[in-house]
Protein backbone atom coordinates (compact mmCIF):
# COMPACT_ATOMS: atom_id res chain seq x y z
CA UNK A 1 0.00 0.00 0.00
CA UNK A 2 1.36 3.44 -0.92
CA UNK A 3 2.27 5.50 2.13
CA UNK A 4 0.97 9.05 2.30
CA UNK A 5 4.20 10.12 4.04
CA UNK A 6 6.78 11.52 1.63
CA UNK A 7 10.07 10.73 3.35
CA UNK A 8 12.10 12.97 1.07
CA UNK A 9 10.28 16.21 1.87
CA UNK A 10 12.25 16.84 5.08
CA UNK A 11 15.00 14.23 4.80
CA UNK A 12 18.59 14.92 5.79
CA UNK A 13 20.92 13.22 3.32
CA UNK A 14 24.68 12.75 3.82
CA UNK A 15 26.80 13.05 0.69
CA UNK A 16 29.41 10.28 0.54
CA UNK A 17 32.33 11.08 -1.74
CA UNK A 18 33.20 7.40 -2.05
CA UNK A 19 36.90 7.64 -2.90
CA UNK A 20 37.51 9.80 0.21
CA UNK A 21 35.18 8.21 2.79
CA UNK A 22 36.82 4.96 3.96
CA UNK A 23 39.20 2.53 2.24
CA UNK A 24 38.73 -1.19 2.95
CA UNK A 25 41.47 -2.57 0.68
CA UNK A 26 44.58 -0.57 1.56
CA UNK A 27 45.05 0.96 -1.87
CA UNK A 28 44.49 4.51 -0.59
CA UNK A 29 41.14 4.96 -2.35
CA UNK A 30 37.79 4.72 -0.58
CA UNK A 31 35.37 2.06 -1.79
CA UNK A 32 31.88 0.62 -1.37
CA UNK A 33 32.96 -1.82 1.34
CA UNK A 34 34.32 1.18 3.23
CA UNK A 35 30.98 2.91 2.90
CA UNK A 36 29.27 -0.20 4.26
CA UNK A 37 31.66 -0.22 7.23
CA UNK A 38 30.85 3.41 7.91
CA UNK A 39 27.06 3.05 7.86
CA UNK A 40 26.74 2.59 11.66
CA UNK A 41 28.63 5.88 12.10
CA UNK A 42 26.11 7.62 9.84
CA UNK A 43 23.20 5.96 11.61
CA UNK A 44 24.56 7.27 14.91
CA UNK A 45 24.89 10.74 13.42
CA UNK A 46 21.19 10.57 12.58
CA UNK A 47 20.92 11.09 8.83
CA UNK A 48 18.04 9.66 6.82
CA UNK A 49 20.00 8.62 3.76
CA UNK A 50 23.19 8.81 1.75
CA UNK A 51 24.05 10.03 -1.72
CA UNK A 52 26.94 8.10 -3.27
CA UNK A 53 29.27 9.84 -5.73
CA UNK A 54 29.80 7.93 -9.00
CA UNK A 55 31.42 4.52 -8.59
CA UNK A 56 30.81 3.28 -12.14
CA UNK A 57 33.57 2.00 -14.44
CA UNK A 58 35.51 5.08 -15.50
CA UNK A 59 39.01 6.18 -16.50
CA UNK A 60 38.65 8.69 -13.63
CA UNK A 61 39.59 11.80 -15.60
CA UNK A 62 36.96 13.62 -13.53
CA UNK A 63 36.83 11.17 -10.63
CA UNK A 64 33.96 9.11 -11.96
CA UNK A 65 31.88 11.83 -13.58
CA UNK A 66 33.26 10.48 -16.85
CA UNK A 67 31.25 7.27 -16.99
CA UNK A 68 32.28 4.41 -19.28
CA UNK A 69 29.55 1.97 -18.12
CA UNK A 70 26.44 3.18 -16.31
CA UNK A 71 25.46 -0.29 -15.10
CA UNK A 72 28.59 -1.51 -13.38
CA UNK A 73 31.05 -0.87 -10.54
CA UNK A 74 34.62 0.20 -11.17
CA UNK A 75 37.08 -2.33 -9.66
CA UNK A 76 38.56 0.60 -7.71
CA UNK A 77 35.40 0.61 -5.63
CA UNK A 78 34.32 -3.04 -5.62
CA UNK A 79 31.79 -4.91 -7.71
CA UNK A 80 28.04 -5.38 -8.03
CA UNK A 81 28.03 -8.02 -5.30
CA UNK A 82 29.56 -5.50 -2.90
CA UNK A 83 27.03 -2.90 -3.99
CA UNK A 84 24.25 -5.36 -3.15
CA UNK A 85 25.79 -5.97 0.29
CA UNK A 86 25.90 -2.21 0.85
CA UNK A 87 22.25 -1.90 -0.12
CA UNK A 88 21.26 -4.72 2.24
CA UNK A 89 23.20 -3.17 5.13
CA UNK A 90 21.65 0.25 4.51
CA UNK A 91 18.18 -1.27 4.39
CA UNK A 92 18.73 -3.00 7.75
CA UNK A 93 19.71 0.33 9.30
CA UNK A 94 16.85 2.23 7.71
CA UNK A 95 19.19 4.40 5.60
CA UNK A 96 18.04 5.42 2.12
CA UNK A 97 20.55 5.18 -0.76
CA UNK A 98 20.70 7.63 -3.67
CA UNK A 99 22.99 7.15 -6.65
CA UNK A 100 24.70 9.91 -8.61
CA UNK A 101 23.68 9.64 -12.27
CA UNK A 102 25.44 11.59 -15.03
CA UNK A 103 23.14 12.00 -18.06
CA UNK A 104 24.70 15.08 -19.70
CA UNK A 105 27.94 13.44 -20.78
CA UNK A 106 29.86 10.18 -20.66
CA UNK A 107 33.49 9.10 -20.81
CA UNK A 108 35.53 9.25 -23.98
CA UNK A 109 36.05 5.55 -23.30
CA UNK A 110 32.34 4.72 -23.39
CA UNK A 111 31.79 2.05 -26.09
CA UNK A 112 29.34 4.26 -27.96
CA UNK A 113 31.88 7.07 -28.25
CA UNK A 114 34.54 4.66 -29.48
CA UNK A 115 32.03 3.45 -32.05
CA UNK A 116 31.32 7.05 -33.08
CA UNK A 117 34.99 7.81 -33.63
CA UNK A 118 35.40 4.74 -35.80
CA UNK A 119 32.16 5.19 -37.74
CA UNK A 120 32.94 8.54 -39.29
CA UNK A 121 30.96 11.64 -40.28
CA UNK A 122 27.23 11.31 -40.87
CA UNK A 123 26.96 7.93 -39.15
CA UNK A 124 24.18 6.95 -36.72
CA UNK A 125 26.87 6.36 -34.10
CA UNK A 126 28.01 10.00 -34.29
CA UNK A 127 24.41 11.17 -34.07
CA UNK A 128 24.39 10.03 -30.42
CA UNK A 129 26.78 12.91 -29.69
CA UNK A 130 27.30 16.45 -30.98
CA UNK A 131 29.68 16.08 -33.92
CA UNK A 132 29.97 18.97 -36.36
CA UNK A 133 32.24 20.25 -39.10
CA UNK A 134 34.61 23.04 -38.21
CA UNK A 135 34.55 26.59 -39.51
CA UNK A 136 37.12 28.47 -41.51
CA UNK A 137 39.64 27.21 -44.06
CA UNK A 138 39.88 23.44 -43.84
CA UNK A 139 37.44 23.36 -40.90
CA UNK A 140 40.26 24.38 -38.57
CA UNK A 141 38.08 26.48 -36.25
CA UNK A 142 35.54 25.07 -33.74
CA UNK A 143 31.88 24.97 -34.85
CA UNK A 144 30.99 27.75 -32.39
CA UNK A 145 32.56 29.93 -29.70
CA UNK A 146 31.33 28.08 -26.61
CA UNK A 147 33.64 27.62 -23.65
CA UNK A 148 33.93 24.48 -21.54
CA UNK A 149 33.03 24.71 -17.87
CA UNK A 150 36.48 23.53 -16.80
CA UNK A 151 38.42 25.83 -19.10
CA UNK A 152 39.26 26.08 -22.80
CA UNK A 153 37.00 25.64 -25.82
CA UNK A 154 34.00 23.30 -25.64
CA UNK A 155 35.05 21.50 -28.84
CA UNK A 156 37.81 19.04 -29.72
CA UNK A 157 38.75 17.98 -33.21
CA UNK A 158 39.15 14.29 -34.02
CA UNK A 159 41.47 12.51 -36.38
CA UNK A 160 39.47 10.46 -38.87
CA UNK A 161 40.18 6.88 -39.96
CA UNK A 162 42.20 8.14 -42.93
CA UNK A 163 44.54 10.03 -40.60
CA UNK A 164 43.26 13.45 -41.60
CA UNK A 165 41.83 16.09 -39.21
CA UNK A 166 38.08 15.69 -39.19
CA UNK A 167 34.99 16.78 -37.33
CA UNK A 168 34.73 18.34 -33.90
CA UNK A 169 32.75 17.02 -30.91
CA UNK A 170 31.16 18.98 -28.08
CA UNK A 171 32.18 18.61 -24.44
CA UNK A 172 30.89 21.18 -21.96
CA UNK A 173 33.35 20.00 -19.29
CA UNK A 174 36.53 18.27 -20.54
CA UNK A 175 37.56 16.58 -23.81
CA UNK A 176 37.35 13.27 -21.95
CA UNK A 177 33.61 13.88 -21.35
CA UNK A 178 31.70 14.12 -24.67
CA UNK A 179 28.16 15.42 -24.33
CA UNK A 180 25.27 13.16 -25.26
CA UNK A 181 22.83 14.36 -27.94
CA UNK A 182 19.48 14.06 -26.19
CA UNK A 183 17.65 14.87 -29.42
CA UNK A 184 18.63 11.38 -30.59
CA UNK A 185 15.94 8.95 -29.32
CA UNK A 186 18.57 6.32 -28.49
CA UNK A 187 19.83 8.43 -25.58
CA UNK A 188 16.62 8.75 -23.54
CA UNK A 189 15.93 5.06 -24.23
CA UNK A 190 19.38 4.11 -22.91
CA UNK A 191 18.94 6.11 -19.73
CA UNK A 192 15.53 4.55 -19.20
CA UNK A 193 17.36 1.22 -19.17
CA UNK A 194 19.98 2.57 -16.73
CA UNK A 195 17.37 3.88 -14.29
CA UNK A 196 15.54 0.57 -14.26
CA UNK A 197 18.77 -1.39 -13.77
CA UNK A 198 19.49 0.40 -10.48
CA UNK A 199 15.88 0.68 -9.36
CA UNK A 200 15.63 -3.07 -9.75
CA UNK A 201 18.60 -3.35 -7.36
CA UNK A 202 16.66 -1.44 -4.72
CA UNK A 203 18.02 2.11 -4.79
CA UNK A 204 15.86 4.85 -3.31
CA UNK A 205 16.52 7.42 -6.00
CA UNK A 206 19.04 9.49 -7.90
CA UNK A 207 20.98 12.70 -7.59
CA UNK A 208 21.11 14.01 -11.17
CA UNK A 209 24.31 15.69 -12.32
CA UNK A 210 23.94 18.78 -14.54
CA UNK A 211 20.15 18.49 -14.49
CA UNK A 212 19.68 21.80 -16.31
CA UNK A 213 21.89 20.58 -19.16
CA UNK A 214 21.25 17.68 -21.56
CA UNK A 215 19.65 19.65 -24.41
CA UNK A 216 21.60 22.21 -26.44
CA UNK A 217 20.17 24.75 -28.86
CA UNK A 218 19.52 22.69 -32.02
CA UNK A 219 21.45 25.11 -34.28
CA UNK A 220 24.49 25.28 -31.95
CA UNK A 221 24.87 29.04 -32.60
CA UNK A 222 27.58 31.31 -31.20
CA UNK A 223 27.16 32.64 -27.69
CA UNK A 224 26.54 36.38 -27.39
CA UNK A 225 29.01 36.63 -24.50
CA UNK A 226 31.48 33.74 -24.53
CA UNK A 227 33.79 35.51 -22.09
CA UNK A 228 31.02 35.52 -19.47
CA UNK A 229 30.50 31.82 -20.09
CA UNK A 230 34.20 31.26 -19.39
CA UNK A 231 34.35 33.19 -16.11
CA UNK A 232 32.27 30.86 -13.99
CA UNK A 233 31.67 27.19 -13.31
CA UNK A 234 27.96 27.94 -13.08
CA UNK A 235 25.68 27.20 -15.99
CA UNK A 236 25.40 30.62 -17.62
CA UNK A 237 25.38 29.82 -21.37
CA UNK A 238 21.64 29.85 -22.20
CA UNK A 239 22.31 28.03 -25.46
CA UNK A 240 23.74 25.00 -23.65
CA UNK A 241 21.68 24.95 -20.44
CA UNK A 242 18.10 25.25 -19.30
CA UNK A 243 16.60 24.44 -22.71
CA UNK A 244 12.82 23.84 -22.53
CA UNK A 245 13.01 20.25 -23.80
CA UNK A 246 14.84 19.11 -20.67
CA UNK A 247 11.61 19.21 -18.70
CA UNK A 248 10.20 16.34 -20.76
CA UNK A 249 13.10 14.19 -19.55
CA UNK A 250 12.26 14.82 -15.92
CA UNK A 251 8.57 14.16 -16.51
CA UNK A 252 9.46 10.76 -17.94
CA UNK A 253 11.93 9.94 -15.18
CA UNK A 254 9.33 10.92 -12.60
CA UNK A 255 6.85 8.53 -14.21
CA UNK A 256 9.41 5.72 -14.03
CA UNK A 257 9.97 6.36 -10.33
CA UNK A 258 6.26 6.46 -9.66
CA UNK A 259 5.82 3.18 -11.52
CA UNK A 260 8.17 1.54 -8.99
CA UNK A 261 6.54 3.33 -6.07
CA UNK A 262 3.11 2.09 -7.12
CA UNK A 263 4.53 -1.41 -7.30
CA UNK A 264 5.89 -1.64 -3.74
CA UNK A 265 4.92 1.54 -1.86
CA UNK A 266 8.52 2.83 -1.52
CA UNK A 267 8.91 6.34 -2.86
CA UNK A 268 11.92 6.92 -5.12
CA UNK A 269 13.48 10.37 -5.15
CA UNK A 270 14.84 12.49 -8.00
CA UNK A 271 16.96 15.42 -6.80
CA UNK A 272 18.62 17.56 -9.43
CA UNK A 273 21.76 19.64 -9.61
CA UNK A 274 20.02 22.64 -11.14
CA UNK A 275 22.18 25.71 -11.74
CA UNK A 276 19.89 28.45 -13.00
CA UNK A 277 19.93 32.20 -12.32
CA UNK A 278 16.81 32.63 -10.17
CA UNK A 279 14.66 30.79 -7.66
CA UNK A 280 11.72 31.21 -10.03
CA UNK A 281 13.53 29.32 -12.82
CA UNK A 282 14.66 26.75 -10.26
CA UNK A 283 11.01 26.19 -9.32
CA UNK A 284 10.16 25.07 -12.86
CA UNK A 285 12.20 21.89 -12.28
CA UNK A 286 10.24 20.83 -9.20
CA UNK A 287 6.72 21.08 -10.51
CA UNK A 288 4.52 18.18 -9.35
CA UNK A 289 5.25 15.97 -12.37
CA UNK A 290 9.00 16.67 -12.65
CA UNK A 291 11.87 16.37 -10.16
CA UNK A 292 10.87 15.86 -6.56
CA UNK A 293 13.57 18.30 -5.46
CA UNK A 294 16.51 20.32 -6.74
CA UNK A 295 19.46 21.62 -4.77
CA UNK A 296 19.03 25.27 -3.84
CA UNK A 297 22.57 26.64 -4.09
CA UNK A 298 21.76 30.26 -3.23
CA UNK A 299 22.23 29.62 0.50
CA UNK A 300 25.66 28.15 -0.21
CA UNK A 301 26.71 31.16 -2.27
CA UNK A 302 25.22 33.86 -0.01
CA UNK A 303 27.70 36.10 1.83
CA UNK A 304 27.74 35.92 5.62
CA UNK A 305 25.13 38.62 6.08
CA UNK A 306 21.72 38.56 7.75
CA UNK A 307 19.95 40.50 5.00
CA UNK A 308 21.44 38.28 2.27
CA UNK A 309 20.38 35.10 4.06
CA UNK A 310 16.88 36.43 4.69
CA UNK A 311 16.47 37.34 1.02
CA UNK A 312 17.63 33.89 -0.12
CA UNK A 313 15.36 32.04 2.29
CA UNK A 314 12.35 34.21 1.50
CA UNK A 315 12.70 33.77 -2.26
CA UNK A 316 13.11 30.03 -1.91
CA UNK A 317 10.05 29.70 0.30
CA UNK A 318 7.98 31.81 -2.07
CA UNK A 319 9.04 30.37 -5.41
CA UNK A 320 10.05 26.77 -4.70
CA UNK A 321 7.86 25.72 -1.79
CA UNK A 322 4.99 27.28 -3.71
CA UNK A 323 5.23 24.50 -6.31
CA UNK A 324 4.30 21.85 -3.77
CA UNK A 325 7.89 20.67 -3.44
CA UNK A 326 10.13 21.52 -0.50
CA UNK A 327 13.37 23.47 -0.61
CA UNK A 328 16.55 21.38 -0.65
CA UNK A 329 19.14 23.30 1.36
CA UNK A 330 22.90 22.84 1.01
CA UNK A 331 25.90 24.55 2.56
CA UNK A 332 28.57 22.54 0.81
CA UNK A 333 29.37 19.72 -1.60
CA UNK A 334 32.29 18.11 -3.42
CA UNK A 335 32.68 21.12 -5.76
CA UNK A 336 32.91 23.90 -3.16
CA UNK A 337 35.37 25.33 -0.66
CA UNK A 338 34.58 23.85 2.75
CA UNK A 339 32.26 25.93 4.90
CA UNK A 340 34.71 26.61 7.75
CA UNK A 341 37.23 28.09 5.33
CA UNK A 342 34.69 29.92 3.17
CA UNK A 343 33.12 31.66 6.15
CA UNK A 344 36.51 32.43 7.67
CA UNK A 345 37.74 34.59 4.84
CA UNK A 346 39.12 37.25 5.04
CA UNK A 347 39.52 36.93 8.83
CA UNK A 348 43.05 36.20 10.06
CA UNK A 349 44.02 32.55 10.33
CA UNK A 350 43.44 31.17 13.80
CA UNK A 351 40.63 33.58 14.65
CA UNK A 352 38.09 30.77 14.79
CA UNK A 353 35.48 32.94 13.10
CA UNK A 354 35.05 30.50 10.21
CA UNK A 355 34.32 27.60 12.55
CA UNK A 356 31.89 29.66 14.62
CA UNK A 357 30.00 30.81 11.54
CA UNK A 358 29.93 27.31 10.06
CA UNK A 359 28.44 25.95 13.29
CA UNK A 360 25.81 28.69 13.28
CA UNK A 361 24.99 28.08 9.61
CA UNK A 362 24.51 24.37 10.31
CA UNK A 363 21.87 25.08 12.96
CA UNK A 364 20.20 27.60 10.68
CA UNK A 365 20.02 25.09 7.81
CA UNK A 366 18.64 22.33 10.02
CA UNK A 367 15.92 24.68 11.28
CA UNK A 368 14.69 25.68 7.82
CA UNK A 369 11.61 24.03 6.28
CA UNK A 370 12.40 21.28 3.78
CA UNK A 371 15.28 18.88 3.20
CA UNK A 372 19.01 19.29 3.87
CA UNK A 373 22.16 17.74 2.45
CA UNK A 374 25.39 17.46 4.44
CA UNK A 375 28.71 16.94 2.66
CA UNK A 376 30.99 14.42 4.33
CA UNK A 377 33.43 16.00 6.76
CA UNK A 378 31.24 19.04 7.44
CA UNK A 379 30.05 17.26 10.58
CA UNK A 380 33.70 17.22 11.69
CA UNK A 381 34.31 20.89 10.95
CA UNK A 382 36.99 20.04 8.42
CA UNK A 383 38.66 23.06 6.82
CA UNK A 384 39.65 23.27 3.18
CA UNK A 385 43.16 21.93 2.54
CA UNK A 386 44.58 24.94 0.73
CA UNK A 387 48.25 24.00 0.44
CA UNK A 388 48.23 20.80 -1.60
CA UNK A 389 51.31 20.75 -3.84
CA UNK A 390 50.76 21.15 -7.56
CA UNK A 391 52.14 17.67 -8.23
CA UNK A 392 49.31 15.95 -6.28
CA UNK A 393 46.41 17.96 -7.68
CA UNK A 394 44.07 15.80 -9.75
CA UNK A 395 41.19 18.17 -10.55
CA UNK A 396 40.73 18.54 -14.32
CA UNK A 397 40.13 22.26 -13.76
CA UNK A 398 43.79 22.58 -12.76
CA UNK A 399 44.94 20.53 -15.75
CA UNK A 400 42.79 22.60 -18.13
CA UNK A 401 43.54 26.08 -16.79
CA UNK A 402 46.83 25.83 -14.92
CA UNK A 403 45.17 27.88 -12.17
CA UNK A 404 44.47 26.81 -8.60
CA UNK A 405 41.68 29.39 -8.25
CA UNK A 406 38.73 27.00 -8.57
CA UNK A 407 40.43 23.66 -7.88
CA UNK A 408 38.24 21.27 -5.88
CA UNK A 409 40.82 18.85 -4.47
CA UNK A 410 41.00 20.74 -1.17
CA UNK A 411 37.50 19.66 -0.12
CA UNK A 412 38.03 16.07 -1.28
CA UNK A 413 40.96 15.05 0.94
CA UNK A 414 40.16 11.68 2.58
CA UNK A 415 38.43 11.79 5.95
CA UNK A 416 40.39 11.31 9.18
CA UNK A 417 38.93 8.58 11.37
CA UNK A 418 41.47 7.97 14.15
CA UNK A 419 45.04 8.32 15.26
CA UNK A 420 47.70 11.01 15.26
CA UNK A 421 49.19 10.64 11.79
CA UNK A 422 48.14 9.97 8.21
CA UNK A 423 46.34 7.88 7.03
CA UNK A 424 44.29 8.55 10.22
CA UNK A 425 42.42 5.25 9.95
CA UNK A 426 41.17 6.06 6.46
CA UNK A 427 42.88 3.05 4.92
CA UNK A 428 43.20 -0.45 6.33
CA UNK A 429 46.61 -0.85 4.73
CA UNK A 430 49.99 -0.69 6.42
CA UNK A 431 51.07 2.52 8.14
CA UNK A 432 52.94 3.55 5.01
CA UNK A 433 49.75 3.37 2.92
CA UNK A 434 49.14 6.70 1.25
CA UNK A 435 45.66 8.14 0.69
CA UNK A 436 45.05 9.28 -2.89
CA UNK A 437 45.31 12.89 -1.69
CA UNK A 438 47.68 13.69 1.21
CA UNK A 439 46.10 14.49 4.56
CA UNK A 440 47.69 17.34 6.55
CA UNK A 441 49.03 16.63 10.03
CA UNK A 442 46.40 18.88 11.62
CA UNK A 443 43.66 16.46 10.51
CA UNK A 444 44.41 14.66 13.79
CA UNK A 445 42.41 17.40 15.53
CA UNK A 446 39.34 16.54 13.43
CA UNK A 447 39.40 12.72 13.52
CA UNK A 448 36.05 11.11 14.15
CA UNK A 449 37.19 9.30 17.30
CA UNK A 450 38.18 12.61 18.86
CA UNK A 451 34.99 14.29 17.64
CA UNK A 452 32.75 11.63 19.16
CA UNK A 453 34.57 11.91 22.50
CA UNK A 454 34.24 15.72 22.69
CA UNK A 455 30.69 16.86 23.42
CA UNK A 456 31.61 20.39 22.21
CA UNK A 457 32.60 19.16 18.74
CA UNK A 458 30.96 19.86 15.40
CA UNK A 459 29.88 16.23 15.34
CA UNK A 460 27.83 16.54 18.51
CA UNK A 461 26.28 19.79 17.28
CA UNK A 462 25.12 18.06 14.10
CA UNK A 463 23.99 14.94 15.95
CA UNK A 464 22.05 16.95 18.55
CA UNK A 465 20.50 19.11 15.83
CA UNK A 466 19.44 16.05 13.85
CA UNK A 467 17.96 14.39 16.92
CA UNK A 468 15.91 17.47 17.79
CA UNK A 469 14.86 17.90 14.18
CA UNK A 470 13.52 14.32 14.19
CA UNK A 471 11.83 14.68 17.57
CA UNK A 472 10.20 18.12 17.29
CA UNK A 473 7.14 18.40 15.04
CA UNK A 474 7.89 22.09 14.50
CA UNK A 475 10.99 21.24 12.46
CA UNK A 476 11.30 19.55 9.07
CA UNK A 477 8.59 20.29 6.55
CA UNK A 478 6.37 23.33 7.05
CA UNK A 479 6.49 27.10 6.99
CA UNK A 480 8.36 29.81 8.85
CA UNK A 481 7.49 33.26 10.12
CA UNK A 482 10.09 36.01 10.43
CA UNK A 483 10.49 37.88 13.69
CA UNK A 484 11.52 41.48 14.08
CA UNK A 485 15.16 41.50 15.12
CA UNK A 486 18.07 43.91 15.53
CA UNK A 487 20.36 44.66 12.57
CA UNK A 488 22.64 41.73 11.84
CA UNK A 489 20.32 39.19 13.48
CA UNK A 490 18.03 36.77 11.69
CA UNK A 491 15.18 35.24 13.69
CA UNK A 492 12.18 33.14 12.73
CA UNK A 493 9.52 30.91 14.24
CA UNK A 494 8.79 27.33 13.24
CA UNK A 495 5.38 26.07 14.21
CA UNK A 496 3.92 28.14 17.03
CA UNK A 497 6.81 28.26 19.42
CA UNK A 498 10.20 27.10 18.12
CA UNK A 499 12.47 30.07 17.54
CA UNK A 500 15.75 29.99 15.63
CA UNK A 501 17.98 33.06 15.72
CA UNK A 502 21.40 33.74 14.23
CA UNK A 503 23.66 36.64 15.16
CA UNK A 504 25.69 37.40 12.02
CA UNK A 505 27.67 40.10 13.79
CA UNK A 506 30.55 39.78 16.23
CA UNK A 507 29.06 41.63 19.23
CA UNK A 508 26.44 40.02 21.50
CA UNK A 509 22.80 41.09 21.23
CA UNK A 510 19.73 40.42 23.37
CA UNK A 511 18.22 37.02 22.64
CA UNK A 512 14.75 37.06 21.06
CA UNK A 513 13.52 34.59 23.70
CA UNK A 514 14.22 34.40 27.40
CA UNK A 515 15.66 31.35 29.04
CA UNK A 516 18.25 28.77 28.10
CA UNK A 517 18.18 27.59 24.48
CA UNK A 518 17.43 23.99 23.54
CA UNK A 519 20.56 23.99 21.41
CA UNK A 520 23.13 26.57 20.44
CA UNK A 521 26.15 26.59 18.17
CA UNK A 522 28.33 28.07 20.92
CA UNK A 523 28.07 29.17 24.55
CA UNK A 524 24.79 31.08 24.87
CA UNK A 525 23.88 32.53 28.30
CA UNK A 526 20.17 33.12 29.02
CA UNK A 527 18.95 36.33 27.44
CA UNK A 528 22.04 36.81 25.26
CA UNK A 529 22.86 35.80 21.69
CA UNK A 530 26.63 36.05 21.23
CA UNK A 531 28.20 37.02 17.92
CA UNK A 532 28.54 34.38 15.18
CA UNK A 533 26.12 32.14 17.07
CA UNK A 534 22.81 30.42 16.33
CA UNK A 535 20.37 29.02 18.85
CA UNK A 536 17.00 27.28 19.10
CA UNK A 537 14.45 28.00 21.83
CA UNK A 538 10.96 26.87 22.73
CA UNK A 539 9.02 30.03 23.57
CA UNK A 540 5.95 30.45 25.73
CA UNK A 541 4.60 32.59 22.90
CA UNK A 542 4.17 35.80 24.91
CA UNK A 543 6.59 37.83 22.78
CA UNK A 544 5.87 36.26 19.40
Amino acid sequence: MLSKYHWWRDAVIYQVYVRSFLDSTGDGIGDLAGVRTGLPYLKKLGVDGIWLSPFYPSPQHDHGYDVADYCGVDPLFGDLAEFDRLMAAARRLGIKVLLDIVPNHCSGEHPWFAEALAAGPGSPARARFHFADGRGPGGDEPPNNWHAMFGGPAWTRVTEADGEPGQWYLHMFTPEQPDWNWRNPEIPAEFDRVLRFWLDRGVDGFRIDVAAGLYKHPALPDSDDPEADARTRDSVNPLAWNQPEVHEVWRHWRSVCEEYTTRDGRERLLVGEVSVPTAREHARYVRPDELHQAFFFDLLSAPWDADAFRKVVSEAMQDIAGTGSTVTWVLNNHDQVRTVTRYGEPAPEGSGIGAARARAAALLMLALPGAAYIYQGEELGLPEVVDLPDDVLTDPIFRRTGSRARVRDGCRVPLPWSGQASPFGFTSGVESARPWLPQPDYFAEYATDRALADTRSFWHLYRDGLQLRAALPQLGEGTLRWLDSPPGVLAFVRGDDLVCAVNFGTAPTPAPVSGTPLLSSGPCPPGVLPGSTAAWWISDGTAL
